[in-house]
């Protein structure tokens, strides 16, 4: 779900006292209880609680994950929407009306003399009211037994739609779970889901880990948190405690039309393993790796050095790999911590690479066009360029109050361990973010669904301001209506 735009800041965390009096009192109001029950469209289907496929909605526990390998599907006769009453349409809309206090400290800002610009300088921006997130409009399921797809078309707050979500998958092929094929745009099958993450600030709400781009880098193609096109192979074993995966995708972040080239493509791989610790619960562990390559020169056309959209070539490599731990403390506790190493070709770490989302780029080794960067024939790197590389970690603690009520915090981290330039600060571009919340559920029946949401982020980039190349912090604090139906 996309809330709104993202920023590109990254922010560090400094607890301010009236944030704590405000959840306490959140929590007096809200903390009302009901029975709960499961998320509207496969509620209707099923009649499953809440609680069954969810640790807290929309994130899912193990049983949720497994019926979700299994192509949204209980392996009984209920499973082909034949059996199902006409009037069942698995569909549910979800979106998000908010009041949210947004600050930054180091914005661009025109210098007047008169009333002529004269110059910039940075100054502090704070502005807080009532929004609204995008809206998802989900539907998914079974368009026969062992033939399930899903489709979520979503806007922007302005209504501006595009297609998240465009996939049908081929489950259990031979009544082999080990053999289930999809194809179409859908999230890569790491363990820990952006798409199903329960914060919703600009920088709380998606993973700083799956997203991170190095200062100047220019490589758009790695973001593990984006939904991508192409095909997967998924098997696991019969229980889900075994799960593996491997994909296949077009190197273009998910855009469609081919606006980069057509013979560039990547691949993601992902594999856990599950175990029974009594007591404690099922925890489970993994690993994933995406490795790939993306073009970083185009044909150009009208003698302007204009690139034209699909003839992207100069494919030069990157690779993000990383473990993955769900660590359950019982029926209350659980901690999910993620690793990351990042690496991409030095010709991205130049500003090579994108030219549709970043059209203005600056190359340190000049192509004679002054934007966009292009990596035309002949082109050579600045001298001591170097591969960009970095490690990250996340570490995302959930404490469940009961079914209807979760805390939660999350830290990460991520440090560049080489700049691309020789010279360049070594700590240029460093990300630390902190994020804690609460959602309150006051019911979830197999109509609707209704959370109260209230959440804090800070988050804090070194080196990036954009005039004086200070630090850059910012925070947002959330509160809001999450409702589906």
């Amino acid at each position: 779900m996309r809330m709104w735009a993202q920023s590109l800041l990254c922010r560090k965390v400094r607890l301010v006292p009236s944030f704590g009096a405000a959840l306490a009192l959140v929590f007096l109001i809200l903390a009302s209880s009901q029975p709960a029950h499961a998320i509207p469209a496969f509620a209707r289907k099923y009649g499953l609680r809440c609680s069954a496929c969810h640790e807290s909605w929309p994130m899912l526990n193990f049983f949720g994950q497994k019926f979700k390998d299994n192509g949204y599907q209980l392996m009984n006769d209920r499973d082909s929407p034949i059996w199902q009453n006409p009037s069942y349409w698995p569909a549910t809309m979800r979106m998000t009306p908010i009041w949210h206090r947004v600050s930054t400290n180091r914005n661009q800002v025109d210098v007047y003399t008169g009333d002529t610009v004269t110059g910039t300088t940075e100054a502090k921006i704070t502005s807080s009211g009532f929004d609204l997130s995008g809206l998802d409009f989900h539907t998914a399921g079974t368009l026969e037994k062992n033939f399930s797809f899903y489709l979520l078309p979503s806007s922007d707050p302005t209504g501006a739609f595009h297609f998240e979500s465009v996939f049908a998958r081929v489950d259990n092929i031979g009544n082999n779970p080990w053999l289930n094929v999809k194809f179409g745009k859908f999230e890569l099958d790491n363990l820990l889901s952006e798409k199903r993450i329960l914060t919703l600030t600009a920088n709380g709400g998606i993973y700083q880990l799956y997203h991170f781009i190095p200062a100047g880098d220019n490589n758009i193609f790695g973001q593990i948190g984006d939904n991508q096109l192409g095909a997967e192979w998924m098997g696991h074993s019969a229980n889900d405690r075994t799960r593996i995966s491997a994909a296949l995708l077009s190197s273009n972040d998910g855009s469609v039309l081919l606006p980069y080239g057509s013979e560039s493509y990547s691949a993601f791989f992902a594999a856990s393993q599950a175990f029974d610790f009594g007591k404690l619960g099922v925890s489970r562990f993994g690993g994933y790796a995406m490795v790939g390559e993306a073009p970083t020169q185009w044909l150009t056309n009208g003698g302007s050095g204009a690139p034209i959209p699909g003839s992207g070539t100069g494919n030069k490599g990157y690779h993000r790999e990383g473990f993955v731990g769900q660590i359950y403390f019982g029926e209350h506790a659980d901690v999910t911590v993620v690793t990351q190493h990042g690496w991409d070709s030095a010709w991205f770490g130049q500003g090579y690479g994108d030219f549709v989302d970043n059209p203005t780029a600056t190359c340190a080794n000049s192509t004679g066009f002054p934007a966009p960067c292009n990596n035309l024939p002949g082109t050579s790197l600045a001298p001591g360029s170097r591969a960009p590389t970095w490690n990250g970690v996340l570490v995302e603690p959930h404490y469940v109050v009961n079914p209807q009520w979760i805390l939660l915090t999350r830290y990460e981290t991520i440090r560049m361990s080489q700049q691309s330039t020789p010279g360049t600060p070594s700590d240029l571009g460093n990300v630390t973010t902190y994020t804690l919340g609460t959602r309150i559920n006051p019911f979830m029946n197999n109509r609707a669904g209704f959370a109260y949401h209230a959440e804090y982020n800070w988050f804090h980039q070194d080196g990036t301001s954009p005039v004086t190349g200070s630090n850059l912090t910012s925070s947002e604090l959330l509160f809001g209506f999450d409702f589906d139906f």
